[in-house]
């Protein structure tokens, strides 16, 4: 088996060796959510980092109970027994997956740690297309007889993730999409993943939500974290909602995450227990943050949009899925060769996570937009326009400019090249 590094972690560290060499680039590859940490949850972490003890499989008894108030809120009765917590909620996801056992289906294109857990424990995964317009969730129809093709080949499918609002094409899926969805895992027995760590950062709060396990919470997983409401990405803690009374698969988690990650980090979990008590300053916290994302990612994708890309409105998070096949440059790869070394913009090619390696689509991440420093963050987090910010505008400016470059200059290239051809056949 060969592992290589995650392409965004390996695209980020590209695009820093290139900064720190004087290059001016433009981070659109990296989906860090880009903000100053709360003082209050410093302040949290601080007061519990006498705490070294390495504490229960599943998390502190306090991060479960406040994870299991998260999800009551939100209309999931939810029992802190069948709460785990894990340092970040990728490493739940791998825990998830290994524990389940089988192959996975998954949507293509989709997150690309998504594919690698799945070839890390052995799992094969099945790669289905959502239905148009939409993100996140594969179409429920082509899922059928992608599983029944699986199943005739002797493959044991076991499970289904989705993502909710997704990564990376910043869409969601229908509520008529999930709820064929759950009709058709329950037909064929499959257990949900639903990776929702985006939830809090829908766009538009009227925008219908469904969850999987809102129609199906006998067999659907929830796995989410604070790394993307609430910018703790480096500090690793995520939380797993189990079904009520799924004890063997509990059992089956806690077992391979005592023997790969023991607990998660004790002052973190402290931490993160008050924060998923949702305080009123956390609260506004998270609402200006997706203001914030909704608007520099709808500022980038007008940008696409005024370029000639195809692309879809954003709906969640702070992603957009661009085609640039109009451009006619190839294919993913050398679309985002050709954007990074000649125009310093920093993308992801869309092949990494899936999708047709021949088609020109590339996943942008806004979020890095908001300023190199913590002042300059928490002025774009509080501002009524951030998008008049100079830094902001400044980036926004360098997009729109290297993106019409590349529409003007790239047909003339294709010419000289015809041309050059040809004088060559007649030579």
């Amino acid at each position: 088996m060969t592992v290589t590094l995650s392409a965004t972690l390996a695209a980020n560290e590209d695009i820093e060796r290139r900064r720190r060499a004087g290059e001016r680039v433009l981070n659109l590859a990296f989906g860090e959510a880009g903000l100053p940490v709360h003082p209050a949850l410093r302040d949290k972490l601080v007061a519990a980092s006498e705490r070294n003890g390495y504490g229960p499989v599943a998390g502190a008894a306090e991060l479960r109970e406040a994870a299991a108030g998260y999800w009551n809120r939100r209309g999931l009765a939810t029992d802190p027994d069948y709460v785990v917590c894990g340092p970040g909620s990728k490493s739940l996801l791998y825990g998830m997956i290994l524990a389940l056992g089988g192959d996975i289906v998954m949507t293509a294109p989709s997150w690309v740690s998504y594919a690698a857990q799945a070839d890390l424990v052995g799992a094969r995964p099945i790669m289905v297309p959502a239905p148009p317009g939409e993100g996140g969730a594969p179409d429920p129809d082509k899922l059928v007889s992608a599983v029944l093709h699986a199943r005739t080949q002797g493959r044991t499918v076991r499970s289904l993730l989705v993502t909710l609002p997704d990564n990376p094409t910043g869409r969601l899926a229908s509520p008529r999409t999930i709820h064929r969805l759950v009709e058709v895992a329950r037909e064929l027995d499959l257990v949900i993943i639903s990776d929702e760590i985006y939830r809090d950062l829908l766009h538009d709060t009227a925008l219908p939500y469904t969850s999987p396990a809102d129609l199906a919470p006998e067999r659907t997983v929830i796995t989410t974290g604070l790394s993307k409401s609430l910018a703790l990405g480096g500090w690793r803690i995520g939380v797993a909602r189990l079904p009520d009374g799924a004890t063997r698969l509990r059992t089956q988690l806690l077992a391979v995450a005592s023997e790969i990650w023991s607990a998660p980090a004790a002052p973190v979990q402290d931490a993160a227990a008050y924060a998923f008590t949702e305080p009123p300053e956390l609260v506004e916290r998270v609402n200006q943050s997706r203001r914030l994302h909704a608007k520099v990612s709808r500022a980038v994708y007008d940008r696409f949009v005024e370029a000639g890309c195809a692309v879809a409105k954003p709906q969640g998070g702070f992603y957009i899925y661009p085609d640039l096949g109009h451009l006619r440059l190839g294919g993913s790869a050398e679309v985002t060769r050709i954007l990074l070394d000649e125009h310093g913009i920093g993308v992801l090619p869309g092949h990494a996570f899936g999708d047709d390696p021949s088609a020109a689509r590339v996943r942008v991440a806004t979020s890095l937009l908001y300023g190199e420093s913590t002042e300059e963050r928490l002025t774009a987090l509080t501002s009524a326009d951030p998008l008049c910010l100079p830094w902001i505008s400044g980036s926004l400016d360098h997009l729109l400019m290297g993106l019409k470059e590349l529409s003007v200059r790239r047909p003339r290239e294709r010419h000289r090249s015809l041309v050059s051809q040809l004088g060559e056949s007649l030579g």
